[in-house]
Protein backbone atom coordinates (compact mmCIF):
# COMPACT_ATOMS: atom_id res chain seq x y z
CA UNK A 1 0.00 0.00 0.00
CA UNK A 2 1.02 3.71 -1.14
CA UNK A 3 1.67 6.10 1.57
CA UNK A 4 0.23 9.76 0.91
CA UNK A 5 4.11 10.78 0.58
CA UNK A 6 4.94 7.73 -2.39
CA UNK A 7 1.51 9.21 -3.96
CA UNK A 8 2.85 12.87 -3.89
CA UNK A 9 6.17 11.84 -5.41
CA UNK A 10 4.13 9.74 -7.47
CA UNK A 11 2.07 12.89 -8.99
CA UNK A 12 4.97 14.91 -9.46
CA UNK A 13 7.08 12.42 -11.63
CA UNK A 14 3.57 12.47 -13.63
CA UNK A 15 3.05 16.47 -14.06
CA UNK A 16 7.11 16.30 -14.44
CA UNK A 17 6.52 13.94 -17.75
CA UNK A 18 3.72 15.92 -18.91
CA UNK A 19 5.50 19.35 -19.06
CA UNK A 20 8.48 17.31 -20.58
CA UNK A 21 5.80 16.30 -23.39
CA UNK A 22 3.93 19.50 -23.83
CA UNK A 23 7.13 21.24 -24.02
CA UNK A 24 8.69 18.94 -26.90
CA UNK A 25 5.52 18.99 -28.63
CA UNK A 26 5.39 23.30 -28.72
CA UNK A 27 8.95 22.80 -30.36
CA UNK A 28 8.05 20.62 -32.86
CA UNK A 29 4.92 22.39 -33.72
CA UNK A 30 6.90 25.29 -34.59
CA UNK A 31 8.64 23.33 -36.97
CA UNK A 32 5.67 21.60 -38.33
CA UNK A 33 4.44 25.19 -38.41
CA UNK A 34 7.86 26.61 -40.62
CA UNK A 35 7.14 23.93 -43.57
CA UNK A 36 3.91 24.11 -43.23
CA UNK A 37 4.18 27.82 -44.12
CA UNK A 38 1.46 27.18 -41.09
CA UNK A 39 1.26 31.42 -40.00
CA UNK A 40 -1.58 30.37 -37.25
CA UNK A 41 0.43 27.30 -36.14
CA UNK A 42 3.83 29.10 -35.92
CA UNK A 43 2.00 31.88 -33.76
CA UNK A 44 0.25 29.51 -31.33
CA UNK A 45 3.82 28.13 -29.89
CA UNK A 46 4.96 31.74 -29.16
CA UNK A 47 3.81 34.24 -26.31
CA UNK A 48 2.18 37.41 -27.60
CA UNK A 49 5.18 38.84 -26.28
CA UNK A 50 7.80 36.13 -27.20
CA UNK A 51 10.66 37.05 -29.36
CA UNK A 52 12.57 34.94 -31.91
CA UNK A 53 15.77 35.67 -32.78
CA UNK A 54 16.71 34.28 -36.17
CA UNK A 55 20.21 35.72 -36.95
CA UNK A 56 20.36 39.50 -36.62
CA UNK A 57 16.68 39.66 -37.12
CA UNK A 58 13.92 39.37 -33.86
CA UNK A 59 10.58 38.98 -34.32
CA UNK A 60 7.64 39.92 -31.13
CA UNK A 61 5.17 37.08 -31.45
CA UNK A 62 2.60 37.01 -34.30
CA UNK A 63 4.85 38.73 -36.55
CA UNK A 64 7.26 35.76 -36.60
CA UNK A 65 5.44 33.81 -39.08
CA UNK A 66 4.87 35.90 -41.81
CA UNK A 67 8.15 37.33 -41.77
CA UNK A 68 9.24 33.30 -41.72
CA UNK A 69 7.61 32.29 -44.49
CA UNK A 70 8.51 35.77 -46.68
CA UNK A 71 12.10 34.53 -45.68
CA UNK A 72 11.88 31.14 -46.73
CA UNK A 73 10.19 31.64 -49.67
CA UNK A 74 12.41 34.22 -51.27
CA UNK A 75 15.36 31.52 -51.34
CA UNK A 76 13.63 28.14 -51.32
CA UNK A 77 11.10 25.88 -52.95
CA UNK A 78 10.72 23.41 -50.00
CA UNK A 79 12.03 23.09 -46.76
CA UNK A 80 11.94 20.36 -43.86
CA UNK A 81 12.75 21.52 -40.38
CA UNK A 82 14.14 18.09 -38.45
CA UNK A 83 14.20 18.53 -34.09
CA UNK A 84 16.61 15.86 -32.94
CA UNK A 85 18.22 15.73 -29.80
CA UNK A 86 16.35 17.41 -27.35
CA UNK A 87 17.04 18.57 -23.52
CA UNK A 88 15.14 20.33 -21.11
CA UNK A 89 15.06 21.71 -17.51
CA UNK A 90 12.24 22.66 -16.01
CA UNK A 91 12.02 24.92 -12.72
CA UNK A 92 8.44 25.76 -11.87
CA UNK A 93 6.75 28.03 -14.68
CA UNK A 94 9.68 28.18 -16.56
CA UNK A 95 11.91 25.70 -18.49
CA UNK A 96 14.81 25.89 -20.66
CA UNK A 97 15.07 23.85 -23.82
CA UNK A 98 17.91 23.32 -26.19
CA UNK A 99 16.66 21.22 -29.71
CA UNK A 100 18.78 20.37 -32.18
CA UNK A 101 17.79 21.15 -35.57
CA UNK A 102 18.84 19.96 -38.79
CA UNK A 103 17.26 22.05 -42.03
CA UNK A 104 17.13 21.00 -45.53
CA UNK A 105 16.30 23.78 -48.37
CA UNK A 106 15.73 22.86 -52.06
CA UNK A 107 16.43 26.46 -53.45
CA UNK A 108 14.13 27.99 -56.13
CA UNK A 109 16.41 26.49 -58.90
CA UNK A 110 15.51 23.01 -58.56
CA UNK A 111 18.69 21.92 -58.22
CA UNK A 112 20.30 23.28 -55.16
CA UNK A 113 19.60 21.98 -51.47
CA UNK A 114 21.03 23.50 -48.64
CA UNK A 115 21.54 21.75 -45.42
CA UNK A 116 22.25 23.15 -41.92
CA UNK A 117 22.33 22.51 -38.68
CA UNK A 118 22.12 24.44 -35.45
CA UNK A 119 20.30 24.51 -31.92
CA UNK A 120 17.17 26.34 -31.02
CA UNK A 121 17.79 27.69 -27.81
CA UNK A 122 14.34 28.37 -26.20
CA UNK A 123 13.13 29.61 -22.85
CA UNK A 124 9.66 28.61 -22.08
CA UNK A 125 6.77 29.67 -19.97
CA UNK A 126 3.51 27.86 -19.03
CA UNK A 127 1.25 30.79 -18.56
CA UNK A 128 -2.41 29.61 -17.56
CA UNK A 129 -1.72 26.46 -17.64
CA UNK A 130 -0.03 26.31 -21.18
CA UNK A 131 3.56 25.79 -22.30
CA UNK A 132 4.92 28.54 -24.84
CA UNK A 133 8.10 29.91 -25.90
CA UNK A 134 9.10 33.23 -24.24
CA UNK A 135 12.32 33.54 -26.06
CA UNK A 136 14.15 31.47 -29.21
CA UNK A 137 17.62 32.37 -29.94
CA UNK A 138 18.80 30.20 -33.54
CA UNK A 139 22.15 28.88 -33.75
CA UNK A 140 23.89 27.82 -36.66
CA UNK A 141 26.52 25.48 -36.32
CA UNK A 142 27.27 24.15 -39.97
CA UNK A 143 25.87 24.04 -43.71
CA UNK A 144 26.53 23.12 -47.08
CA UNK A 145 24.80 22.73 -50.34
CA UNK A 146 24.48 19.96 -52.70
CA UNK A 147 22.95 18.99 -55.92
CA UNK A 148 19.06 18.67 -55.48
CA UNK A 149 18.44 17.91 -59.48
CA UNK A 150 17.90 14.30 -58.66
CA UNK A 151 14.05 15.27 -57.16
CA UNK A 152 13.52 16.02 -60.70
CA UNK A 153 15.29 13.03 -62.63
CA UNK A 154 11.74 10.98 -62.61
CA UNK A 155 12.94 8.34 -60.15
CA UNK A 156 9.87 9.85 -57.30
CA UNK A 157 6.88 10.47 -59.98
CA UNK A 158 4.40 9.42 -58.00
CA UNK A 159 5.14 10.20 -55.02
CA UNK A 160 3.24 12.64 -52.90
CA UNK A 161 4.97 16.09 -52.36
CA UNK A 162 4.39 18.48 -49.43
CA UNK A 163 2.48 21.71 -50.04
CA UNK A 164 2.62 25.21 -48.14
CA UNK A 165 -1.08 25.84 -46.99
CA UNK A 166 -3.85 23.74 -46.09
CA UNK A 167 -4.14 21.59 -48.76
CA UNK A 168 -1.16 19.45 -47.54
CA UNK A 169 -2.46 16.06 -46.44
CA UNK A 170 -1.31 16.48 -43.23
CA UNK A 171 -4.15 18.35 -42.28
CA UNK A 172 -6.80 15.83 -43.82
CA UNK A 173 -8.77 14.29 -40.85
CA UNK A 174 -9.67 11.40 -41.10
CA UNK A 175 -6.43 10.47 -43.76
CA UNK A 176 -7.92 8.08 -45.62
CA UNK A 177 -6.29 6.32 -49.14
CA UNK A 178 -8.53 8.74 -51.08
CA UNK A 179 -8.50 12.10 -49.20
CA UNK A 180 -8.52 14.99 -51.69
CA UNK A 181 -6.52 16.00 -54.62
CA UNK A 182 -2.68 15.53 -53.72
CA UNK A 183 0.10 17.02 -55.30
CA UNK A 184 2.78 14.15 -56.45
CA UNK A 185 6.17 14.71 -58.07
Amino acid sequence: MSTGSELEELRREVRYLKDRQDILDCVNKQSRGHDRHDVELMTSVLHEDGIDEHGPVSNIGAAYGPWANEQHSMVFADHLHNITTHTCEIEGDVAHAESYVMGTMVGRDGKTLACMGGRYLDRLERREGVWKIALRRCTIEWAFTADASFLHSGAFKGFLKGTWDAGDLSYARPLLADTGAAVRW
